[in-house]
Formats: structure tokens, sequence, C-alpha cells
């Protein structure tokens, strides 16, 4: 579970210095998301959800420089990392906001975008329905999310290296809130949103690349996700076994010069009522 505490603390520092490695790891799927976007032609106001360090937005305003393009994140150092790398564009800002209640009468998107930013709201009936009375008439929604678990080698393989792993709500906030696409279905039917559709998209998750791809995976694992946790809450002889194990997993999964692990997640698409 990842909560909004953690976003605004820890997480969300990590996060703003590791974005170079974060965007990497999901440059296939970035492709992908952006194409989808940018078919959404008709859209002039469009808001990216969980921004982020802001790659999202970014390729988005640079693609449609008519667009006014609004990241938004809970994260002051997530959005003062997005703001930064954006400097010197006219047509995109970036706010410290939580979407699940944010509105801005001068602001009705056309379309919300998100890459991995929408599957940590509390209640995201009450999140969606909020974006969904935001937004202008027939607005879109377009995000990604991981899929299952099981399908995330990334993620499982290492939770599998940590003693006693709890098991948790498998719907709380957090990374995988979303894998379910029946329950998404009926949240975002919920809370206003028509003609929903899942693609699944499979791609490699790149942990680690330069002249040393594991000492670099084992870096980015350290700053973020289930490994940087576990690190945090191991001590002595438990800790010194996670780490060495880690290294073990990070050695078989190189290839090609680039320590990769399977990813599956989706792309979703709807429209508001």
């Amino acid at each position: 579970m990842t909560d909004k505490m953690e976003w605004q603390g820890q997480v969300g520092a990590s996060l703003s210095r590791q974005w170079q490695r974060t965007d990497r790891s999901f440059t296939p799927l970035t492709e992908l998301l952006v194409a989808r976007i940018l078919g959404c032609e008709s859209a002039v106001k469009i808001a990216d959800i969980g921004c982020g360090a802001g790659e999202l937005s970014i390729r988005i305003a640079d693609a449609r420089p008519n667009a006014n393009v609004l990241g938004l994140d809970i994260s002051t150092d997530l959005v003062a990392a997005a703001s930064e790398r954006a400097a010197g564009r006219t047509n995109l800002k970036f706010e410290v906001a939580d979407a699940s209640v944010w509105q801005d009468l001068s602001f009705n998107p056309d379309l919300y975008v998100s890459r991995h930013g929408v599957m940590f709201f509390d209640d995201p009936v009450a999140a969606f329905a909020n974006l969904a009375v935001s937004a202008a008439d027939s607005a879109q929604i377009v995000f990604s999310c991981f899929r299952a678990p099981a399908e995330n080698a990334w993620a499982t393989k290492i939770v599998t290296l940590v003693p006693s792993a709890p098991s948790g709500d498998p719907h709380a906030p957090g990374p995988f809130a979303f894998a379910d696409p029946v329950r998404v279905k009926g949240i975002l039917s919920a809370a206003g949103w028509s003609e929903i559709a899942f693609e699944p998209v499979d791609f490699d998750y790149v942990a680690g690349s330069c002249e040393d791809p594991v000492a670099d995976a084992l870096d980015f694992f350290g700053h973020i996700g289930p490994a940087a946790r576990a690190i945090r809450m191991l001590e002595g002889e438990a800790r010194i076994a996670f780490l060495a194990n880690l290294r073990e997993l990070a050695e078989a999964h190189l290839h090609d010069g680039a320590v990769r692990f399977a990813a599956a997640a989706w792309i979703v698409t709807a429209k508001k009522y």
C-alpha cells in the first residue's frame, strides 16, 4: 500500500531524484501511451493526473503546441522536478494538487491522461466522479496501470525475497490496485464514465543499464519500490541476506546489456457520460 502521506514524503522525494531511471523503466509503455493520447486529436485542455516528474506532460505539450497541458501531483518534490524539466514551455504548467478533489473553473479538461498515477486514490469512485464533474462535456480519459502482480516479475520476484512479506489488500491504494479490469470498469461506470476499454501491454521493465547494469539496478531498487522498503526495515543478517539475494536476482535478469524484468499493464480509455 502506498498512501497519500508516503507520496507527499519519502516516496515522492525518492521518485523526484530517480526520474531518469523511472522514465527509462517505462519507455516502451510510454511510447504506446503517448500514441493513444495523441489519437485524441480534438483535445485542447489536457490534465495529467499524478504527473510525477512530468515526462508524459512534457511529451504531450511538445507534440501539441496548441493545447494547454496541466500536470497535477500531490508531491511537492515531484512537481518541483517536473517544473524544472519543463522550463520554457508556455503551454505547460504543474500544480501541487490532489486530483480526487481538484477543481478549477477556468480549466475544464477535455482529456485526462495518466501514466500509472490513478491507482492511489483512497476512494476511487469519488475521485473519478470528481474528475468527471470537473471535465468538459464528452471528455475522454486515457491512463495506464499495472496488470496482476503475477504478470510483473520486477515486483513479485523482489517481494519473494522479503522475509515474511505481508500479502495485504489487493484493492488497497498501490501499484496493483487497478489490476482487475472488472473492478476498474465498475469504478469508472459508477463515477460517470462510459465506453470503457482495456488494452493489454507487455513490456520490458528496464531496471539497470549504463556501464554496470547490475549495480545500476541495485541502486535503483534501493531507492524505490518493494526493495527500498525492505532495505529500510530489515536489519543485521536479514538485511545482508536480502541484498545478496537481490544482487543474484538482478544478475539473473541481465540480458543484452540491461537488467530487464517482464512487466504488464493496461491502457484504459473511457468517455464522460
